[in-house]
């Protein structure tokens, strides 16, 4: 048999029909759209029933179903049932919403589908534009450097790396963790449990991080840091970083950034900020004062999918001086070499600037949604969540069956219901209670912290859809609960 009449059967997964699946597309798109502009006229959340769990323990398929099939199947067992962040009275952990163009620009993304990782294509240049403009929303330098990561724990891990491997004073990458003296590094015990995972996974182990006190404000004590690095100096210790908190996850506390950037200075530290989302608040007009400093950060950490309200998962890490960043990353082996001309060619690869090679097009929903919005119009809805939170606090404050339990200066707001005469533990049970009430009835989603020993209802806004009203509920739902609770 010659090559010619040998018939080969070959697959694709490209569909037979285009025409039925663009159909189909057509009515997701319309389906999503309704669902984000209905929101508001269903639950926050709802449990999930026994019969979904059910469904999603069935095996694996060996064969397929039509796409309009597995679509019903979607619409049935899992779009009921999220968690309910795009919802205008979710409030729980810090959660962004995402927006409906944001939606779309992810679709674009995954239809274009590029590796980030290198090579020579606009979505590079896509991701390029994105910092700069990043990179001056946040006072760095124009040449600073940066990379698009998946949420602010990444984004920590990449700026302490950078922070370890500068600091060291040799060739950590080549020498190992610890060959010259143990480094330590400090942040204020409110300091996001993140920052703690990035110091273990860097080698240095949980003890290295020294969790300064904080003051009445949930800020980092300032004396007690520098006792501390005074300390460890005299133990023969090698400190190196300081993290400061721009927005607490606890209570949005921000600490004095630009006090701790002068104590770099004059220890000659690495000075890192968590700005995972009080960041952002650069861009609020009456709220960006209460980061004064952070623009002398050594590395910056914050989030896109928080108080810039993209959908999930979008964070960004900026290194003032691109040469740190490269040396702490940058890998070349012969099946990465760049090339002068043609698709392995481009200058800056973002798999020198981070552990990943195989990176997703973030950068596109960040590129549409400014080019939507306008930074300024971002700024005024920062500033709406800080007023609404205010607006909030006071309402607390008002209430004799509430009691704001930390003060408020950015966007969360922690609170309890009380009743005299009942002691701790008694009171714990009740707003724990309340919370999970909340959350069943579908009324709202704040989440929950510890302070002083307090079970305490927190509300994080970080949620464009929220409007004053929604604050009045859960006010009024918050006391309705707690006397039926309490009685």
């Amino acid at each position: 048999m010659t090559l010619e009449n040998t018939r080969i059967d070959e697959e694709t997964l490209d569909p037979q029909d285009w025409d039925s699946l663009r159909t189909l597309g057509h009515q997701m798109v319309d389906d999503m759209l309704t669902y984000l502009e209905t929101v508001r006229e269903r639950p926050v959340w709802q449990p999930i029933p026994d019969d979904v769990r059910e469904f999603l323990k069935q095996p694996a398929p060996q064969d397929g179903q039509p796409p309009a099939e597995v679509y019903q199947e979607f619409k049935d067992n899992i779009l009921p049932y999220p968690l309910g962040n795009i919802h205008p009275r979710f409030w729980g952990w810090v959660m962004g919403g995402g927006t409906p163009f944001g939606v779309l620009a992810e679709m674009m993304a995954a239809t274009m589908n590029p590796n980030m990782g290198g090579g020579d294509h606009v979505p590079n240049e896509v991701e390029k534009q994105v910092l700069g403009w990043l990179k001056a929303m946040m006072g760095f330098p124009s040449d600073a450097s940066g990379i698009l990561l998946s949420g602010g724990s990444m984004a920590n891990l990449v700026g302490l790396t950078v922070a370890r491997n500068t600091m060291a004073g040799y060739d950590l990458r080549k020498e190992g963790v610890g060959a010259h003296g143990r480094m330590v590094l400090y942040a204020s015990v409110e300091a996001h449990s993140s920052v703690q995972k990035a110091v273990e996974l860097l080698g240095l182990g949980s003890e290295a991080l020294r969790k300064i006190p904080a003051n009445a404000d949930y800020e980092i004590d300032l004396d007690a840091l520098r006792t501390a690095i005074a300390a460890d100096k005299a133990a023969g210790l090698k400190p190196f970083c300081i993290v400061g908190n721009a927005g607490t996850v606890n209570t949005g506390a921000v600490d004095d950034l630009a006090a701790l950037a002068d104590i770099c200075a004059a220890e000659k530290l690495w000075y890192h900020v968590d700005g995972a989302f009080g960041a952002c608040a650069i861009l609020a007009p009456r709220a960006r004062s209460l980061l004064a400093g952070l623009d002398r950060a050594d590395s910056l950490a914050f989030d896109l999918h928080k108080w810039l309200y993209m959908p999930f998962e979008i964070g960004c890490t900026l290194v003032r001086r691109e040469q740190d960043h490269l040396n702490a990353f940058s890998l070349n082996p012969h099946y990465l070499a760049h090339l002068p001309r043609g698709a392995a060619g481009g200058v800056g690869w973002f798999s020198e600037y981070g552990l990943q090679l195989t990176r997703s097009f973030r950068a596109l929903k960040a590129w549409m949604s400014f080019k939507e919005h306008g930074f300024a119009r971002y700024g005024r809805l920062i500033q709406q969540n800080v007023d609404q939170a205010a607006y909030l606090a006071g309402l607390i404050e008002a209430a004799p069956e509430l009691e704001l339990s930390a003060p408020a200066p950015l966007n969360i707001v922690c609170y309890r219901f009380v009743v005299p005469g009942k002691d701790q533990d008694s009171l714990n049970a009740i707003n724990q209670e309340i919370l999970m009430r909340l959350h069943e009835q579908g009324i709202a989603v704040p989440s929950y912290t510890t302070l002083h020993g307090d079970f305490v209802l927190r509300v994080a806004n970080t949620n464009h859809r929220s409007r004053r009203a929604d604050f009045d509920l859960l006010v009024r739902e918050t006391i309705r609960l707690g006397k039926e609770v309490a009685a």
